[in-house]
């Protein structure tokens, strides 16, 4: 649980480095210290990690309230609250539309009708926090990918946004609990049962079912697109060897590469564990503090 939350934010601050830069048209990076001066400063996040630390916020002392969720990210967006410095210096299109909306009427419901791009990727990225609290979780009236995708709706109310956090919360949830990854990735896995009785994307449907497998870059895309930047990550994951490996597959794809990264950085730290990313990356990640505050309301288990 611990690695798929910093993984989260170490594929963030990783991917930032190439970030809206396009593929070929940089030196691969491998690490932190392979950046050039005219990059991000090392170890630096985005709002993609600020969002997942507003969310586990929200979740260690609200358990489940999406208004309150939306009052901490419209904190962060006004009053910098979760960011790294105190100021909120980065947010896209899709997350202020939605926020301003919000701030307008208060509800949360209609809020993400009002997003620039309710279909970008925005809400994979901040999902770790939702299956490092719920997962496992036993009801009869909601599941853990009815939370992925109600975590989704008030700022990307797309049902391509909404799709990939449901698919991708019961593969973090399986790769928590132990499970293979080719067991988890195949798409006759059991819990991919339940997303049947949903109404899932298209473009979600073709990744589940293994494009993610059948295709290679340029095909394959760090996109703003929810089910193009989840296909991505889970192209970086699945055959490499290591976390390291994976991520820096990822993030090389350049354009949403932080995106592509966060993602591609919770598939991998809850496969190999924090104990799998590379000390040097987890020294250079900013921040420390404000993660590790934020992991540690995780783990109250009132459910």
């Amino acid at each position: 649980m611990r690695g798929c939350f910093f993984g989260l934010a170490i594929g963030d601050a990783l991917g930032r480095i190439v970030e809206y830069q396009s593929p070929g048209s940089f030196t691969p990076i491998y690490g932190f210290r392979s950046r050039s001066p005219m990059t991000q400063p090392i170890g630096v996040w985005s709002e993609d990690t600020a969002m997942a630390v507003a969310l586990a916020d929200s979740i260690s002392n609200c358990s489940w309230d999406i208004n309150d969720q939306m009052q901490r990210y419209l904190d962060w967006w006004r009053n910098g609250k979760y960011a790294l410095h105190g100021k909120c210096t980065q947010i896209s299109n899709t997350m202020s539309s939605a926020l301003y909306h919000y701030e307008q009427n208060r509800d949360p419901e209609t809020s993400g009708q009002f997003a620039a791009s309710p279909e970008s990727n925005g809400a994979i990225a901040r999902l770790a926090p939702v299956v490092v609290h719920f997962g496992g979780m036993k009801n009869d009236e909601f599941s853990l990918s009815d939370l992925a995708s109600e975590s989704s709706r008030p700022t990307h109310v797309s049902l391509q946004s909404q799709s990939a956090c449901s698919y991708l919360s019961l593969i973090l949830e399986g790769l928590l609990t132990g499970k293979s990854r080719d067991v988890v990735l195949s798409p006759t896995w059991a819990p991919y049962q339940q997303l049947s009785e949903q109404e899932l994307h298209s473009s979600v449907v073709t990744v589940l079912k293994g494009s993610f497998r059948q295709l290679q870059p340029p095909e394959i895309q760090a996109s703003y697109y929810a089910s193009k930047c989840l296909e991505a990550a889970l192209w970086a994951f699945d055959e490499a060897n290591s976390f390291s490996e994976a991520l820096i597959k990822a993030v090389n794809l350049g354009n949403d590469s932080n995106t592509v990264g966060a993602v591609c950085g919770q598939l991998a730290g809850a496969y190999w564990g924090c104990a799998g990313i590379p000390s040097e990356w987890l020294d250079a990640l900013a921040g420390k503090d404000i993660l590790e505050y934020a992991f540690a309301g995780l783990q109250k288990q009132d459910y």
